[in-house]
């Protein structure tokens, strides 16, 4: 048979029927039905167990190379020649494939109305019934016409917003015209101006950044040649033409690539953040055409649009044949061609309707809670207001009845206008429409009671937050040269009050960077500390090829391998090496050293747990040096051996292990196995060696107990029929156009049976640097730490102890079942038992608390979560500090969150690293990104990232706890600078007949909350700090002030309301006794007013103001000195009213005295009450502050301050 450099040309299979799947012992299940899957249980993980199809394809069982049911691909042999030779097959995979069994359409064949119709290299055809969206993509908001009314839009979904706004347009009717009609809209547009620039300035950035990516230049194919055309202007259907390191325009379907197997390699970084590389694989049919040089015609039926980036279903009819397509056969806008010189495919998604666009969305959108406690504040302020109003409308109800005779000579109420010597009525409309326009006009003058400047403040202070939490050092990471990301703005202040901390365990409280340890090889554990770093290497076309990581090797197990196959041991050590080095979806990439003989080979893998056994496997003499669609090149011991891989089945988190099928150089078809210990030993050979399973299962349990990640490796010799009843069952299944998923896994299942255990492996997964401490310092803190993770309990439980979440001294609590009963009592042992143990304390709950740790599976939470047990579950854990979950899926993970956030309003925070944690994060309060080894889905979940988990304790103890306290007194002191003014209008109101007429220039009104007293409660918020860095890290018990909410209370809200009552009494009553007999003028005292108000409230402020610096001297006094400034400018204008008002009235000693009495006498009860608190009742931040004041030996240094025990117990005020 001759051979040639391209793959040879077979028929393509048509479409299996049922009668195509071969009635056979072993896989005869796979006729009962197409698309059958099995249940899903409730939190027991995604299912991503569907099919990354590599070379879908279809043969009879005959393998005959002459079938009409044999795909087009790749040949290889593993027989002698001139016997059947067999296609290349790839299996299920992880990632969810186009037969996702999520989707709707991957278990019924796709219809025309579900399905879009895709011509191939016929964009006019394609886009002739239904115009598909081109390749322009926009994430910017807004256009030069939409921006003013959508942005106005936006910002009118505050409801704060709409009240602000309905007050100025009241103010506008000549009836209701209280202040100036241009004075009263300028609080509002200056908010809506302020927040317009910064929207405004985003878009902007938004359009650049569209405008460079949509004049990217593609090689596009137009009239049978490659041109290039700029990516906005791609067409669906189009051939596209991508060289190596280019940038993938939009959505295509592989047709053809530089590899003759079809392979492309691609980086998807841009996409879900993982830098390691991805296969790829055209059709057979298509990859032996190159567009431009062959005609290809062809029709693609695919599913719509939608945002599953990890799934792809569809099919292809190329010359009369129909082809499956699966996710392994597109590549998505947003990837990079890597180590693939060019790929050409056909775009089916352009633009909006690609799959990166569709998950562009940014991460969910929370409230903080002290925001949310902030609008009950808000709604009792409101009903204060209407009840002031109200009060005002009844008293002008009651007056103007005492009054009606009087009314034609009152000036202010005149019913007769005789000035043109006839009658007329003048400024009176009637009893019922007086008083109800004294209500509107008081709602329009005591409008500030609901302070709008508190929200634009918020939004800045937040804002300077997150710049200083950014460029803190101390989360700095060095190692990944990374800074602390804030992604969510608006509840920074909610990490000031956490009370639980779920956490994965792998690349979150460890390092994720696997290092091979040991191993167990047919029941003889290699795991002596005689272990050194041996450099492997070999030679290949002149050039020295090294593994670029070193591994520690036992020089014992070493020295078997090396001594060849001669024996029974010889033979099972290269068989456990062999299954490590192939067993994998490991790319190996050749490096460049600066000696120029010397190359490097970077295994790249999907995970690090198996680059860590492929590097085992080199540093043992089992190279894994090249690896194509069809076959696997390993050096043994300097000797090259071809492997041909006849069938991989990727791993899934249904079955937990994968499994490669391979073509010996012998002509021995073998089976290789690696996966968890639970799966593995199920499909065992029951005919094993007992003593060997019960020595590899000690083994492995001794491996768990040092917190080593273990897998177990199994191989299986195939004969010819085992072989070919597979590979038929596998042909006919890989080639069907719907419910792949369901035949594939079946097949998988039947194949890794019967398994002969060679051995079992450990990886160390070291723990970060600083993660015991850190845990330490959050549970005396206060915070529960939960680790939630996929491993087995007994690394789970080794992970605990070195990283002090468990200690000697605590009673551990186990709940491990496989079933509901089990699962049911257990729990209520468990709960007796925590019961029991309380009472034994003497109920006292933080002994109990420092004393028991829950552990409990996987298989015990199925049975647990979302059922009547829940309560018992919630009841035993909030018994317990420490709760440790091991086995356990995402979902379960989500579940466990779940479980707290509906019992109990404490907040709750999750951190982890990989895409197993997004549900995770997203129902936490607080999610936190690890950017580790693990790929990007969780920083870009996440409301906050960063680079190490012991950045944590700064990012809560530190930053949370200012935070918390910045904003809660905020909003407080917002609450009272306003509602001072409020009171004092309103005592003046009490004055005036109730005519709402005011003594106060309506321009100091409006600059009151944007000029004279906003700008130092902004800088507070940002710069002041109650305590120093070091004292919140030394006593992290400081930190149970935000749990107890000691910044912000409806205690609190009350007694500053009352001490506001007291101040606006002093402002008000002091000026007018003492110039009631005098001849004064209403703007005099007004101005009067208006300075006692601000020079109040900013002393008010600089009272509680702990860290003083430069800035905020210039925001609080400077403040007080625009005031003056902006008076004498208001009342040097001639045409407004008041003029020369302040020049009067300051000419007087008794203007100046009376100044400093009121600040004196309004401020003086604070005082009083602020020095008895502190010292006869301080609190632990004022205690602690103190001690940073004194600097006293004593208390700094040796650590004798005395804390508040951390409790649930509210505070003490």
């Amino acid at each position: 048979m001759g051979t040639s450099k391209r793959p040879l040309l077979l028929p393509s299979p048509r479409t299996p029927n049922q009668q195509d799947f071969p009635t056979i012992p072993v896989f005869s299940e796979l006729s009962k039905s197409k698309s059958s899957s099995s249940n899903t249980v409730t939190f027991s993980g995604v299912d991503t167990s569907n099919p990354v199809e590599k070379n879908s394809s279809n043969s009879s069982p005959s393998m005959s190379i002459h079938s009409e049911r044999s795909n087009s691909v790749k040949e290889v042999s593993f027989l002698p020649s001139g016997s059947k030779r067999l296609p290349v097959r790839y299996g299920s995979s992880k990632g969810g494939g186009g037969d996702s069994g999520r989707l709707s359409m991957s278990q019924r064949e796709l219809s025309d109305e579900d399905a879009r119709i895709v011509c191939i290299d016929d964009p006019e055809k394609t886009n002739e019934t239904v115009q598909f969206a081109g390749n322009s993509i926009r994430t910017a908001k807004y256009s030069i016409l939409t921006f003013i009314p959508r942005n106005l839009f936006e910002q009118f979904h505050r409801v704060a917003y709409v009240y602000f706004l309905i007050i100025a347009i009241l103010n506008q009717l000549p009836q209701l015209a209280v202040f100036g009609r241009g004075v009263s809209i300028l609080p509002l547009a200056f908010v809506l101006l302020v927040t317009a620039v910064k929207d405004g300035y985003e878009d902007w950035r938004r359009h650049q950044s569209d405008k460079v990516e949509n004049n990217r230049l593609a090689s596009v194919l137009v009239n049978g040649e490659f041109v290039e055309k700029k990516w906005t202007d791609i067409r669906v259907g189009e051939i596209i033409k991508i060289n190596v390191n280019e940038a993938i325009p939009c959505d295509i379907v592989l047709l053809s690539t530089s590899d003759p197997t079809g392979v492309a390699y691609v980086q998807t970084l841009n996409l879900d953040g993982e830098s390691n590389l991805k296969t790829r694989y055209a059709k057979q049919e298509t990859g032996s055409k190159v567009p431009g040089k062959d005609s290809l015609n062809g029709l693609i039926k695919c599913e719509k649009p939608n945002r599953n980036i990890y799934g792809f279903h569809g099919n292809m009819e190329v010359d009369g044949k129909k082809l499956s397509l699966g996710s392994s056969n597109i590549v998505l806008r947003g990837c990079e061609l890597k180590n693939t010189i060019w790929a050409i495919g056909v775009a089916v998604y352009c633009g909006s309707e690609t799959k990166a666009m569709l998950n562009s969305s940014g991460a969910p959108s929370k409230r903080s809670r002290l925001e949310t406690r902030m609008n009950s504040e808000i709604i009792m302020l409101s009903f204060f207001l209407v009840a002031l109003c109200t009060v005002t409308s009844v008293c002008a109800a009651v007056w103007l009845k005492r009054h009606k005779d009087e009314l034609n000579l009152l000036p202010y109420y005149r019913k007769l206008d005789v000035s043109e010597g006839e009658n007329d009525t003048y400024k009176y409309y009637g009893w019922g429409f007086e008083i109800l326009f004294t209500f509107l006009m008081s709602v329009i003058v005591f409008q500030v009671m609901i302070p709008i400047s508190l929200y634009i403040s918020m939004e800045l202070v937040r804002v300077g937050q997150a710049y200083f939490m950014i460029r803190d050092n101390r989360m700095y990471d060095e190692a990944t040269n990374a800074r602390f990301q804030c992604r969510a703005l608006n509840i920074n202040e909610d990490l000031g009050q956490i009370k639980y901390v779920f956490s994965d365990k792998t690349g979150t409280l460890t390092e994720n960077k696997m290092e091979f340890q040991c191993a167990s090889i047919w029941g003889v554990d290699y795991s002596s500390t005689k272990d050194e770093e041996v450099e492997n290497s070999v030679q290949v076309d002149g050039k020295i090829l090294r593994p670029k990581m070193k591994v520690k090797v036992n020089l014992e197990l070493l020295r078997l391998a090396r001594s060849g196959v001669g024996n029974m041991e010889g033979k099972r050590i290269r068989d456990f090496f062999l299954a490590l080095a192939t067993c994998n979806t490991i790319v190996p990439i050749v490096v460049d050293t600066p000696d120029p003989d010397v190359k490097l080979i970077d295994y790249q893998g999907e995970s690090p747990d198996e680059q860590a056994l492929a590097y085992a496997a080199a540093a043992y003499g089992f190279m894994l040096i090249e690896r194509t669609s069809g076959h696997i090149v390993i050096d043994i011991h300097g000797e090259r051996q071809k492997f041909n891989v006849l069938g991989l089945h990727e791993f899934d988190s249904d079955r937990k292990r994968m499994s490669v099928i391979l073509g010996n150089p012998d002509n021995s078809v073998k089976l290789f196995v690696k996966g968890a210990d639970t799966t593995m030993l199920s499909v065992r050979d029951k005919s094993s060696n007992t003593d060997l399973i019960k020595a590899t299962e000690n083994h492995l349990h001794s491996f768990s107990s040092l917190g080593l990640r273990t897998l177990v490796i199994g191989m299986r010799e195939l004969n010819a029929l085992e072989f070919e009843e597979w590979h038929a069952a596998y042909e006919a299944a890989s080639t069907a156009l719907f419910g792949r998923s369901a035949l594939l896994r079946k097949i998988s299942n039947n194949v890794e049976n019967n398994v002969c255990i060679l051995g079992a492996s450990a990886i160390e997964d070291k723990l970060q640097q600083g993660v015991p401490e850190a845990i330490e310092s959050l549970r005396t803190a206060g915070i529960h730490v939960w680790v939630l993770t996929g491993d087995k309990q007994e690394t789970a439980i080794s992970i605990g102890y070195s990283s002090k979440l468990l200690t000697n001294n605590m009673t551990q609590i186990v709940i491990n079942s496989n079933n509901r009963e089990s699962s049911r009592k257990k729990l209520q042992d468990a709960l007796a038992l925590s019961k029991k143990f309380t009472n034994t304390t003497g109920g006292n709950s933080d002994a109990n608390s420092n004393q028991i740790a829950l552990i409990i599976d996987g298989g015990s939470l199925v049975h647990i979560l979302d059922s009547e047990f829940e309560e018992q579950l919630f009841q035993l854990a909030s018994k317990c500090s420490v709760v440790l979950c091991c086995r356990v899926a995402p979902l379960q993970k989500a579940g466990i969150v779940a479980l707290v956030k509906k019992r109990t309003s404490d907040m709750t925070l999750a951190i982890g690293d990989g895409a197993n944690d997004v549900s995770m994060i997203q129902m936490a309060d607080v999610g936190v990104g690890i950017s580790g080894q693990e790929g990007r889905q969780a920083v870009m979940s996440s409301d906050f990232a960063m680079g190490q988990f012991r950045f944590l304790v700064p990012l809560l103890l530190v930053h949370g706890h200012w935070n918390y306290q910045r904003l809660g007194y905020m909003i407080l002191y917002n609450f009272y600078r306003n509602a001072v003014l409020v009171f004092v209008l309103f005592w003046y109101v009490l004055y005036t007949a109730f005519t709402l007429t005011t003594a106060i220039n309506e321009w100091s009104s409006t600059l009151y909350s944007i000029i004279y007293s906003a700008l130092p409660t902004i800088i507070v918020g940002i710069l002041d700090k109650d305590l120093g860095k070091r004292t919140l890290l030394k006593y992290p018990q400081l930190y149970g002030a935000g749990q107890r909410d000691e910044a912000y209370n409806k205690r609190l809200f009350v007694w500053t309301m009352a001490d506001t009552l007291w101040q606006s009494i002093v402002i008000f009553w002091a000026p007018l006794f003492a110039y009631w007999s005098s001849t004064i003028d209403v703007a005099s005292i007004g101005d009067l007013w208006t300075f006692a108000v601000v020079i109040l409230v900013n002393l008010h402020l600089a009272m509680d103001v702990v860290r003083w610096y430069w800035v905020t001297h210039a925001s609080i006094w400077g403040s007080i000195v625009a005031t003056f400034i902006a008076v004498m400018i208001i009342d040097a204008i001639p045409s407004l009213p008041g003029y020369w008002a302040f020049f009067h009235v300051a000419g007087s000693r008794l203007f100046w005295l009376l100044l400093l009495g009121i600040v004196i006498t309004a401020l003086l009860p604070r005082l009083f009450v602020k020095f008895l608190y502190q010292y006869c009742f301080p609190n632990d931040i004022q205690i602690s502050r103190e001690a940073e004041k004194i600097g006293h030996r004593r208390f700094v240094e040796s650590g004798h301050i005395e804390m508040l025990p951390v409790s649930d117990t509210q505070p003490r005020w």
